[in-house]
């Protein structure tokens, strides 16, 4: 088998995100979960932290995902079907998890959320990693730890992405970046390398690809 190398992984990366993306089903409950497919990618994160404006950017689309500056506007399981470059047979889904942590939604539309999440990282058998965003300007916070909890309970691989690099300013960021290391050492499912990324100026989108084109590679190995 020819080993591959990084230069490999970023034109499959860039490959596998030229083609068709599309919206394909939305779950609130695990009892309508659409039935098993292509390998998942699910994306986590608290509310407002640019979600939906990375996978807009991964994706290279404008409204893949709405973006909205209202917190707590995702609330179900959205799922997203790539077809790469060729089209043909799916080779990947895209999961877009309710975002976390938006106080001013009740209680029980909260513990609903929790629930949906929970279910799903414990019983989806070909969610292949979870990437939890981290606003880089704000750092990990205690609802963060919890989803970290949740992950490490569920024994699902999880990845951190730093967002919004461009507002960060270039002193400070390797200190964000350290400090964010810090948070992760001690957790058992978590990825330890990260992502800085930036939606607006596209810092890191092609690293998130081809991070995603290793992993589906090493699936298959």
């Amino acid at each position: 088998m020819t080993r591959m190398t990084q230069a490999d992984f970023d034109e499959d990366g860039r490959l596998l995100f030229a083609g068709p993306c599309d919206f394909i089903f939305a779950s609130v409950s695990v009892k309508d979960l659409p039935p098993a497919g292509a390998p998942e990618i699910a994306f986590a994160g608290r509310s407002n932290v640019g979600k939906s404006s990375l996978l807009n950017a991964l994706t290279n689309r404008k409204t893949l995902a709405r973006v909205s500056h209202t917190p707590g506007r995702t609330q179900q399981l959205n799922f997203f079907s790539l077809a790469g470059a060729s089209g043909g047979d799916e080779k990947l889904r895209l999961v877009d998890m309710p975002g976390y942590g938006y106080a001013a939604v009740g209680k029980e539309k909260i513990a609903g959320w929790s629930k949906l999440m929970r279910d799903y990282l414990r019983g989806r058998a070909q969610l292949a990693r979870v990437f939890v965003l981290i606003d880089a300007r704000r750092g990990v916070k205690p609802v963060d730890d919890e989803m970290f909890d949740l992950l490490d309970q569920a024994a699902v691989s999880y990845q951190v992405i730093l967002t919004k690099h461009d507002e960060v300013k270039l002193a400070e960021r390797s200190l964000v970046v350290e400090e964010t290391l810090a948070a992760l050492r001690k957790r058992p499912a978590a990825y330890p390398e990260l992502i800085f990324t930036s939606s607006q100026t596209g810092e890191g989108v092609s690293t998130l690809r081809a991070a995603i084109a290793r992993l589906l590679h090493e699936r298959k190995s």
